[in-house]
């Protein structure tokens, strides 16, 4: 008898670490659908004024079960920053990581960035909207940056008072320029175009600057 209680006390632990295990794996479900519905949302042109209405209807969920998961737009939003800009940073490091100055590193950046808008709008629009109410790019992307400008003035190479300031020329004028991709129509150089002004607002030489904007990008 007591050997019998003890397997029943067993087989009772067993099922419910197994129903707890289902209830993860449905919760991961539900929060990989809000997010991608979050992502369709935000790729379009006016996902800046996503409601949580929306996000529901698309995600096919109810308005409790989204807040189970996120507190509110603003805490979902930096779930989808992540989501839209880590994988792609990530490419982006790894690619510039061999390039022997910060500051055709930030070049190098501001044209990847602005090549993959101009091939996909939805990804830009995701970009440009996630921005508009918090940390523009993200915040690995806004960290990353400030980095570079960092390493850039320790070498001379850019003339600027403060990294924080060579970090909003770098990341305004590229989502700027994003959403100019996307309203409007534009040279295939445009990307070089702003990687050398931007190069040149950090204090670096017009002539080097151009050069550095037109240095041929590996794929990713």
């Amino acid at each position: 008898m007591e050997m019998a209680g003890t397997a029943r006390a067993g087989e009772r632990r067993i099922d419910g670490e197994r129903r707890a295990e289902i209830g993860r794996e449905r919760k991961a479900r539900t929060r990989t659908r809000i997010l991608a519905a979050t992502f369709d949302l935000f790729g379009r042109q006016n996902g800046l004024f996503t409601r949580v209405e929306e996000i529901c209807d698309a995600a096919r969920i109810t308005r409790p079960t989204f807040y189970n998961h996120f507190a509110g737009m603003e805490d979902l939003r930096e779930a989808p920053s992540w989501e839209v800009t880590h994988d792609f940073l990530a490419a982006v490091v790894q690619a510039i990581g061999t390039l022997p100055d910060a500051a055709q590193r930030t070049a190098t950046a501001i044209r990847y960035y602005l090549r993959r808008g101009q091939q996909d709008a939805r990804w830009a629009w995701s970009i440009v909207n996630i921005s508009a109410c918090g940390i523009i790019f993200g915040a690995e992307t806004h960290q990353q940056a400030q980095r570079t400008v960092e390493e850039g003035m320790a070498s001379g190479a850019f003339r600027i008072a403060d990294a924080r300031i060579g970090r909003d020329v770098v990341l305004g004028a590229t989502l700027s320029a994003l959403v100019t991709l996307l309203r409007e129509e534009t040279g295939e150089d445009y990307p070089a175009q702003i990687a050398e002004s931007v190069l040149v607002g950090l204090g670096m030489a017009p002539a080097k600057a151009a050069v550095l904007a037109r240095t041929p990008l590996a794929d990713l």
